[in-house]
């Protein structure tokens, strides 16, 4: 178990390439988020990365802690700086997908209860604006675009995008490893 609830990772990302790359994805059709419980509005998703044999979108989209052998999708073949992003961190990849937060909409409080047990969540904002508001354990979390971010989601959060333009967000899941934990600045010898 990780001993902080938010880590801010010693990486900081072009923000302009990383939003010249969703724009390249414009004509893609992003899936709702399905977990339809856990937010009001337009919470959706882009696959990066899927389970090796899955191409249903919906399934594509889908992730569960635990779920290994994943794969670039097509969109992430065509996007050479999300590559370069993703081959800067030595560790396992798991799901990888953008997700988007359209105005108005809120992800209601919730926990993702298997995280944070040998898997952990990434974010690094593409767009953002300063009327969103990311709550972990009801502490807000600032985070700007290009940044990268820890975020311990098996603790309660939720997020409110009250500005007038999409919260886009690069989100990695990962498997821990020796690498991953020292960046995090976490001695091995604490982990569970």
């Amino acid at each position: 178990m990780i001993n902080l609830d938010r880590i801010q990772l010693p990486f900081q990302f072009d923000s302009h390439l990383l939003q010249e790359e969703v724009k390249k994805l414009i004509e893609v059709e992003w899936i709702n988020h399905f977990v339809t419980q856990n937010y009001q509005g337009n919470w959706s998703v882009i696959p990066l990365t899927a389970r090796e044999g899955v191409t249903h979108p919906i399934l594509m989209a889908t992730a569960i802690p635990g779920d290994y052998d994943f794969v670039p999708t097509p969109y992430l073949e065509s996007s050479p700086y999300f590559q370069s992003v993703l081959e800067s961190f030595k560790a396992e990849k798991c799901s990888v997908r953008l997700m988007k937060l359209t105005p108005g909409s809120e992800i209601k409080e919730h926990r993702d209860y298997d995280l944070d047990e040998g898997e952990v969540r990434i974010h690094i904002p593409v767009f953002t604006n300063d009327k969103v508001s990311f709550f972990v354990n009801n502490r807000k979390v600032e985070m700007k675009e290009g940044e990268c971010w820890y975020l311990r989601l098996s603790d309660p959060h939720s997020v409110l995008n009250e500005g007038g333009t999409d919260r886009i967000h690069l989100v990695m899941d990962m498997k821990t490893n020796d690498w991953l934990m020292g960046i995090m600045g976490q001695p091995i010898s604490k982990r569970q």
